[in-house]
Formats: structure tokens, sequence, C-alpha cells
């Protein structure tokens, strides 16, 4: 009962804590002030946080089971987001491949020790760091296409049993697979990746053990302390932007089983003439079909 209590209080106090994020938006967006960022810090992964996104997606589900074109405009816009993202950083790809070519003649056959980009001022750093920096370019195809790559039905899907139901037992367990699997697998990532991310651009470290009053008691002493330490001497220094791109991919997992969840109930409820309504895929071109999505 006190954990009934628990969750319904807190789903009543989500409609309070937005009113009052968004009113008050210097109370944590204004990062001149310390106890600003240690507030963002602290609802980033908190409760309260939780209980505002999850109740959000039960009001945006309420309200397209009122008007179903509502959450057709839901799958659309969630999954043109990720599309755009996805072909966007996409490009990265091309540029690990570029930069290796350009490794590979810079060392080998210009024996040069490093590398300068720009005119005037460049930018000049050693091969090791660019050599390392490759990884930064995998990380993005990683975190930010994956929604992409869902939507384009390019990620492998182990069947046991999916191919012989009837669709409208597909749509089912598609969106059970997205509310129990994909959801608090985000969920997950994201609370521990939050924290994660935050102990290496602040200091005092913040801890999720930590409650706001202890937090905000260690504003005080609060600084930046951006990670800028490579794992050789020349290396590549940026790796708080893995950390970063850690609770994007959280993030984007989250909204695309947003996105799933919405586009498999209406494919459920008008049957399967509304098999990929709306689903805007990248094609290869007319006789490469064998080729695209999962197969």
């Amino acid at each position: 009962m006190d954990a009934i209590l628990w969750v319904l209080s807190n789903i009543a106090m989500a409609f309070f804590n937005v009113v009052y994020a968004v009113t008050h938006p210097s109370l944590w967006l204004d990062w001149t002030d310390k106890e600003a960022i240690i507030r963002f810090v602290y609802y980033g992964g908190s409760a309260e946080f939780f209980f505002v996104v999850i109740t959000t997606f039960a009001i945006m589900f309420a309200i397209g089971l009122w008007r179903n074109s509502i959450m057709w405009g839901y799958v659309r816009v969630l999954e043109g987001f990720a599309n755009t993202v996805g072909r966007f950083f996409a490009w990265a790809g091309l540029l690990m491949v570029l930069q290796q070519i350009m490794i590979v003649f810079i060392q080998r056959i210009f024996t040069r020790p490093d590398i300068a980009i720009g005119i005037g001022i460049p930018i000049q750093f050693d091969i090791s760091w660019f050599a390392e920096e490759l990884k930064l370019y995998n990380t993005l195809v990683v975190c930010l296409c994956m929604a992409y790559t869902f939507v384009q039905g390019g990620h492998v899907r182990v069947d046991l049993v999916y191919s012989v139901v009837r669709f409208r037992t597909k749509r089912v367990i598609d969106m059970f697979g997205s509310l129990f699997f994909m959801m608090p697998v985000a969920v997950v990532i994201w609370m521990y990746g939050w924290f994660f991310m935050w102990r290496h651009l602040i200091v005092p470290k913040p801890s999720a053990s930590d409650t706001l009053d202890r937090l905000m008691a260690k504003s005080r002493a609060l600084r930046w302390n951006i990670e800028t330490i490579g794992f050789s001497p020349n290396g590549f220094n940026a790796y708080f932007l893995f950390k970063i791109l850690l609770c994007a991919f959280a993030a984007m997992v989250f909204l695309q089983a947003m996105a799933m969840f919405f586009r498999s109930y209406m494919e459920w409820k008008e049957g399967p003439e509304s098999e990929g309504k709306y689903l805007d895929r990248d094609s290869l071109g007319n006789g490469e079909e064998a080729y695209e999505g999962t197969h």
C-alpha cells in the first residue's frame, strides 16, 4: 500500500513539478548560479523527473486514444526525429574512413608526427590524437543512429515465434517489448549514465545516492572540471563526449520505444492495411529490396 501511495503521489506531483520548472527556469537553467547547476544535475536523474516522463507518456497515450490522428502524429514526429538525426550522423562513418586514409598517408608516406588543419591559426594535433578520435565517430554512429536503424528495420531480430503468429499478435508483442524491455533498459542506462557523465564534468563529484540537500551543500565548492585525460600522452583528450553520447543514446532509445508503442497500437487497432503507414524508409532503388531492412 505504501508503494502504491508513493507512485500515485509522484504522478500527482508530476503536474506541479512541470509547471514549477517551466515558470521558474532560472532555478535550473541559469548556470552562472552554482545552485542552479546542482538542481539540474539532481533532477536530471531523480524520481521526480522519471515520473514526469512516465506521466507525459501516459497523457500522450490517453489523448491518442481519444483522437487517433494525434497518435499517428506522435509516430510521424518521433520517427521523423530518429530519421533526421540518424541520417545526419551516419556521415560520421564516411568521415571515419576518410580520416583513417589521411592518417595512413601522413604517417606512412609523408612521415609527419602531427596534422595541422586550418588557415592562419591552424588546429594542430599529434597523429595519435586523430587516430584515437576515430572512436568518437564510431560512437556517434552507434549512439545516434540506433533509433534510425530501428525505424529502417535494420536491427537483427531473434525470431522464435514472431514470424508465425497473426498480425495483431505481432503488434501485441511489439507493444509489450517496447513497454517492458526498451523503456526500462533506457531508464537504467540513463540513471547510471547521467551521474557518470556529471562526475566527469564537475567537482565535487555528484552521486546518485546524494540527496538534494547534500548536493546543495556541495554547490558552495562547485567548479567545472571537464575530463581532458587521454589514454596516451598526445592522444584524444575529449572522452567526456562519450559520457554525453551515452545519455543521448538512452534518450533516443526511450523516444523510439514510445514511437514503437504508439505505432504498434495503431496498427493493432486498424489492422493489416495500416502496416507501415507513414513509415519513411530509405530505399536503395528498384531491384535492391533484398538488401534493405532486416533479412
